[in-house]
């Protein structure tokens, strides 16, 4: 019998683009099976967010303790504050046979594919920069020199598409939601991820 591992899914993409949003609705959706790896960063917690569902929130002091100890599959630092991925559950996860999902910013996306290149990487664009930027002023958690400097930041950010497998355009939330769904049941009959485990199985000897 075939017992694939689970994908390591990466969602990326420029701040203010969605991402927790398009996350949200995805595993408020029944059909979602994915677990979901939960970022830890050092930023404030936003209205509405809660320590241990959004992220873990940790002092720089104590974040900075879990790189000395090697915790993390990836981390970064980004507008003063540092995000990062803790390593221990999500190998367990994909070990297991299960999908883990893991919505994280575009430098860390980069160590992750450093470390897991079979990890699928889904990269989530909105449909201009100025769409981005009402995103951002509309969260109305960030002054104008912060805005500024994200703005700057998504314009290279954006050139880095061509590291990813997928392009999603987060025009419409739903939309991008059933893209992405798609996308991963697309991935699960990818013949590069399962050819070596199918030959082994069918050349099997009763």
């Amino acid at each position: 019998m075939i017992n694939p591992q689970g994908l390591m899914i990466v969602l990326s993409g420029p701040s203010g683009v969605g991402k927790g949003t398009v996350r949200k609705a995805i595993f408020d959706h029944p059909d979602t099976e994915f677990e979901y790896s939960i970022s830890m960063t050092t930023r404030n917690m936003r209205e509405g967010e809660v320590d241990g569902v959004d992220y873990f929130f940790k002092s720089k002091k104590e974040f900075e303790q879990l790189i000395a100890d090697d915790k993390f599959i990836e981390y970064a630092q980004y507008v003063d504050n540092y995000y990062g991925t803790p390593v221990d559950y999500c190998i367990e996860t994909i070990n297991d046979g299960r999908d883990i999902f893991l919505e994280i910013e575009v430098e860390g996306a980069k160590q992750v594919r450093e470390k897991f290149p079979n990890a699928l990487f889904i990269f989530l664009a909105p449909p201009t920069l100025g769409h981005l930027e009402d995103r951002l002023i509309g969260r109305g958690t960030e002054s104008d020199d912060i805005i500024k400097n994200r703005i700057e930041t998504a314009k290279k950010e954006l050139e880095m598409m061509s590291l990813y497998d997928y392009v999603v355009i987060n025009d419409e939330v739903d939309a991008a939601r059933q893209t992405i769904q798609s996308i991963v049941t697309a991935e699960h009959h990818n013949r590069k991820r399962i050819e070596q485990q199918l030959r082994k199985h069918l050349l099997e000897v009763d």
